[in-house]
């Protein structure tokens, strides 16, 4: 399984490695199994975070019960503030381009996929997908009975290319729906999805311990999130100097997109109850190769 990028390939898998304490998960089937367009290619983001409850809140839990919380911060006021919109004319060719730019890469990676969302039973859940772009995974696992989507993304362009994708994977038009945001405060409710969906977006959001914090806070208990993201080299590694050198202009050709993240790092750390991690090396596309991909367990 790989991101939503440009054009790229698996060369080479690298071991897979489980971390300790994995779990069995009711939403898991057993076990089988950004960017750029052209050279620097293209990566989508979604992005937001849910601040601490305050104390006095913690105290009105002993009067009265339980209910679902919306982000501290507005959705929209965060979107404005670490995605503020571009002009209309960058967006919608963004857009394009990444319908239009995707598809030798989604080819290759098809089979990747594939594996990684066949792990996923959806049928009657709710799913969150963070970077919803194009929609290029929603034929993975849009299909399930009863299944309700939502896709984030910051550009609304994205929406038309979506809702289409969605259609064509055989999904109710009243059963998706497209919210511009970002991945720093996302527009949920706490403990409201089954599974949260991100491919290439992480390496494009502005905080990306936020976006895992808001990931974590609206997946319900055992709650899954499946991920696939492009990483920063080995340490010392020639590739590392070269993503380095043209960080800068990857983020500002690429609408944010940083390639020198350690992704795997902050999902290792995010708090999630277990998780399963895989390191890939794509043949193509050689300044974003290294990846990462696997499912985490709130």
């Amino acid at each position: 399984p790989f991101p939503n990028i440009s054009g790229m390939r698996c060369l080479v898998a690298l071991p897979a490695v489980a971390v300790p304490g994995r779990r069995s998960h009711p939403n898991l089937k057993p076990r089988r199994r950004s960017t750029l367009v052209a050279i620097l290619g293209s990566c989508r983001c979604g992005r937001r975070h849910l601040l601490g409850a305050s104390s006095a809140a913690g105290l009105l839990h002993l009067v009265n019960p339980p209910c679902l919380a919306a982000p501290a911060i507005d959705p929209d006021v965060m979107l404005e503030r670490v995605h503020p919109a571009r002009p209309g004319w960058y967006e919608k060719l963004y857009a394009t381009a990444m319908d239009k730019g995707m598809q030798s890469y989604e080819a290759e990676i098809a089979q990747y996929k594939s594996n990684l969302f066949s792990q996923l039973s959806v049928a009657g859940k709710n799913i969150l997908e963070l970077g919803v772009g194009t929609g290029p995974n929603l034929k993975y696992y849009a299909s399930a009975d009863g299944v309700n989507v939502i896709g984030v993304d910051p550009n609304i362009y994205m929406e038309e290319y979506s809702r289409a994708a969605a259609t064509s994977a055989g999904l109710p038009s009243s059963n998706f729906t497209f919210r511009r945001g970002v991945g720093e405060a996302l527009p949920a409710e706490d403990g409201s999805m089954d599974a949260v969906i991100g491919t290439l977006v992480l390496c494009s959001v502005k905080d990306t311990d936020m976006a895992l914090r808001e990931i974590k806070r609206v997946l319900k208990p055992g709650g899954l999130y499946l991920f696939i993201e492009h990483v920063a080299a080995a340490d010392g590694s020639f590739l590392l100097l070269v993503q380095g050198a043209l960080d800068p202009l990857q983020q500002f050709v690429a609408d944010g997109c940083h390639l020198t993240r350690k992704t795997a790092e902050n999902i290792k750390e995010a708090g999630f109850s277990s998780l399963s991690l895989n390191a890939v090396r794509l043949s193509s596309a050689y300044i974003v190769s290294p990846h990462v991909y696997g499912v985490a367990y709130k």
